[in-house]
């Protein structure tokens, strides 16, 4: 059921029309993140996201927030290491309204100079609650090692030293090499019918001209393990390891995927929160991550526990990787797990503002939108054999090529 429109200037519409509601999600996309910020810009992307709901050329930010509330809608945004979202919950008899602030966002923001040194500070305080979480800043941490030496490695946030020395001038200069229709997505799932969708978008967004950037991100390369240790007054020790892993484009990322799950998904039944929580009783958290970008991804395990059970749940760790590393799974299990990720990805497409953002994504990476039964079908297609060679190739930690960062507890002993 899914529309793709495609305007005169080269903006991407992506259209779910959805029954049995009275609520529209919108959501505009743009390749626009961590990843885009030059040297001594980190955070800015972030910072800018902040700073689009501090008033247009038309609206101070008391109305920008109060334009959605007053009808019972939600707005909002985020900024991750390649893109930045603005999306929005609401009535569908709004949809226009919807549209028509984010529109006003993206393209006439005027960064009042009062707003932008009011927004360092509680940027900065962000990043102190940040930094005074170790299950979090552990994350930031590790792909500051992992990608040593390149902009995908740097905090979102970014630092205290660089959030307080942005000018306006950075902030405009930014907008004008990515906010721009072709480098842009915009996503909405709603009760309504293509026309009406169309003639909203071409009202709000067709009149924005088009144009090219001449900043290019980095790729990443020259991958070096390293090993890294630091002593923190932490009731608990925090402890990842991992690597690069497959881009968003490589063949192997939906096989990863399903091997990550398996590892240490979201399921309570996953080898990890067996073979190391439930039987041992030594952490309380255990987890993998998988993420892709547009040129490599990461693979992580993360685990929080006592010092004494440290060493132990490190070792035992290791083992359950290695055994799915180095074990063919039987087409039986293997078909179990097949069933248990597609039935997380239907539970999550219940969350119909996770349809908006997710297809705004996959048109902006990928330039096309799959349905959930193509994208059952290509899991349905891995084989024990493709499944034993991804988790070989990234979970044998007999390789040598792992990164590991612990926060040593210094007060549990």
């Amino acid at each position: 059921m899914t529309k793709i429109i495609t305007l005169p200037n080269n903006l991407r519409i992506v259209f779910t029309p959805l029954s049995n509601t009275e609520v529209a999600h919108c959501a505009l996309m743009i390749k626009a993140g961590t990843r885009h910020e030059k040297a001594g810009k980190e955070g800015l992307a972030h910072f800018i996201e902040h700073m689009l709901f501090k008033g247009t050329s038309k609206r101070k930010s008391f109305h920008i927030l109060n334009r959605l509330e007053v009808v019972g809608g939600e707005l909002n945004a985020f900024t991750s290491k390649e893109e930045t979202c603005i999306h929005a919950s609401l009535p569908a008899v709004f949809t226009e309204r919807a549209l028509e602030l984010i529109a006003d966002l993206a393209f006439n923001s005027i960064f009042p100079l009062k707003e932008l040194e009011k927004e360092k500070e509680v940027v900065c305080d962000e990043i102190r609650t940040y930094l005074d979480t170790p299950g979090e800043q552990i994350f930031d941490d590790f792909e500051s090692i992992l990608f040593k030496n390149n902009s995908l490695g740097n905090p979102i946030l970014g630092t205290e030293k660089t959030v307080r020395g942005f000018q306006q001038k950075d902030l405009f200069h930014f907008i004008a090499e990515n906010y721009f229709p072709a480098n842009m997505v915009v996503a909405i799932a709603a009760p309504t019918d293509e026309k009406t969708i169309t003639e909203l978008t071409f009202k709000y967004f067709g009149n924005r001209k088009n144009r090219t950037t001449t900043h290019k991100i980095t790729h990443f390369k020259n991958y070096r393990p390293e090993e890294i240790t630091f002593s923190k007054h932490n009731a608990q020790c925090h402890y990842m390891m991992g690597k690069p892993a497959p881009s968003l484009h490589s063949k192997d990322r939906l096989t990863m995927a399903l091997v990550n799950n398996i590892l240490g998904g979201p399921g309570m039944n996953s080898k990890l929160n067996l073979g190391i929580r439930e039987k041992y009783g030594y952490t309380y958290t255990i987890e993998s991550g998988f993420n892709s970008y547009s040129d490599t991804g990461t693979f992580h395990v993360y685990l929080a526990t006592d010092k004494k059970h440290l060493e132990k749940s490190i070792s035992l760790t290791q083992s359950v990787m290695n055994r799915l590393a180095t074990n063919k799974i039987s087409s039986n299990l293997l078909h179990q797990y097949k069933q248990q990720f597609k039935g997380q990805l239907a539970l999550a497409r219940e969350n119909k503002a996770n349809i908006a953002i997710s297809n705004a994504k996959s048109l902006l990476n990928f330039n096309k939108v799959k349905s959930l039964e193509e994208i059952y079908k290509s899991i349905d297609k891995i084989t024990s054999e493709e499944l034993l060679r991804v988790a070989g190739n990234y979970l044998n930690t007999n390789s040598g090529k792992y990164s590991s960062l612990l926060y040593e507890s210094e007060t549990n002993q």
